[in-house]
C-alpha cells in the first residue's frame, strides 16, 4: 500500500494557514476597534432629528484620547486619559454613564468645565447669555399608531459658532425652565438634541460628564434601517434602508 504522508501534511498546512489568517483578521479587527473607531446603533430618540432610532454611526476612539472606558480590555488598568485633545462645544460624544458605566450614552456637548449654563422658558443660556435660535422648518414624525406629528424644530448657534437642529417636543415641559448649572473642571455638560425627550445632564441621573468617561466622538452615519427594523433581518433591507441617511457627517456646522 503507498503511502500518502506528503499530502495529508499539505492538507494540514493548509487548513493551520487558514486558521492563521481569521485569527489575524480578527486580531486587526480588534485593533481597529480598540484604536480609531467602534460602530455603536441608536436605540432611542434622544438625539432626534439628529440621530433616528436605526441609525448605525462611527465613533473615533483617538478624538479625545484613550481612558480604561474607550480602552476597556486595557491589559493594564489605568486612570484618566492619555494622548488627550479637549471635547469641543457641539460635538457629539459617546460616554460612560456616571452612575452606572455599563452603560453607554450619546449626547451633545454643551456645557465645558467652568460654564454657567441654564434653560429658561426653552431656550438654553451658556454663561448668562441666550444661545442664538432660530425657528426653521417643522420635523416630520409618525407616532405608533403611524400618524404623522409634526415637531417644532429650530437650529442654535453657540457661541463657537457650531450650530444644528434641536426639537421642542412639548412647549413648557419640565425641563424647560432648569436652575443654572456650574460644570466642574475636569467635566462636560451634555445635552440631547430632542431636548423635552432625553435624559441628559440636566437631570440628576445622569449628570456632569467626567472627561475619563468619554469613549469617543461621533463621526458619520454608515447605516440606517428604519424604526422595528433589527439589522439581521436582511430580508427586509431593500423596503426599510434609509439611503438619504447613509454615509451622513455628524460634525455640527460651523
Amino acid at each position: 500500500m503507498a503511502l500518502d504522508t506528503g499530502d495529508q501534511g499539505k492538507k494540514e498546512e493548509t487548513v493551520w494557514d487558514t486558521i492563521k489568517v481569521v485569527l489575524q483578521a480578527l486580531i486587526l479587527a480588534l485593533v481597529l476597534r480598540t484604536i480609531l473607531a467602534q460602530p455603536f446603533s441608536i436605540p432611542s430618540g434622544s438625539m432626534m432629528g439628529t440621530l433616528l432610532i436605526g441609525d448605525y454611526l462611527f465613533v473615533s476612539k483617538y478624538s479625545y484620547g484613550y481612558s480604561r472606558y474607550s480602552i476597556p480590555l486595557a491589559p493594564i488598568p489605568f486612570e484618566g486619559r492619555f494622548f488627550a485633545s479637549k471635547p469641543e462645544r457641539g460635538d457629539i460624544a459617546v460616554f460612560r454613564l456616571p452612575s452606572n458605566p455599563s452603560i453607554d450614552y450619546i449626547k451633545r456637548i454643551i456645557g465645558l468645565p467652568g460654564d454657567k449654563i441654564q434653560v429658561v422658558q426653552g431656550l438654553l443660556h451658556i454663561n448668562r447669555k441666550p444661545v442664538q435660535r432660530e425657528k426653521v422648518e417643522d420635523f416630520i414624525d409618525r407616532d405608533d399608531r403611524d400618524i404623522e406629528r409634526k415637531i417644532t424644530r429650530y437650529r442654535e448657534t453657540l457661541p463657537n459658532g457650531k450650530s444644528f437642529l434641536t426639537l421642542d417636543l412639548i412647549a413648557g415641559s419640565h425641563a424647560d425652565n432648569t436652575p443654572v448649572f456650574t460644570v466642574p473642571e475636569g467635566h462636560y455638560f451634555m445635552m440631547g438634541d430632542n431636548r423635552d425627550n432625553s435624559q441628559d445632564s440636566r437631570f440628576s441621573n445622569v449628570g456632569f460628564i467626567p472627561f475619563e468617561n468619554f469613549i469617543g466622538r461621533a463621526e458619520f452615519l454608515f447605516f440606517s434601517l428604519g424604526e422595528g427594523t433589527s439589522a439581521w433581518e436582511i430580508w427586509k433591507w431593500p423596503q426599510n434602508i434609509r439611503f438619504n441617511r447613509l454615509f451622513r457627517g455628524l460634525r455640527a456646522d460651523r
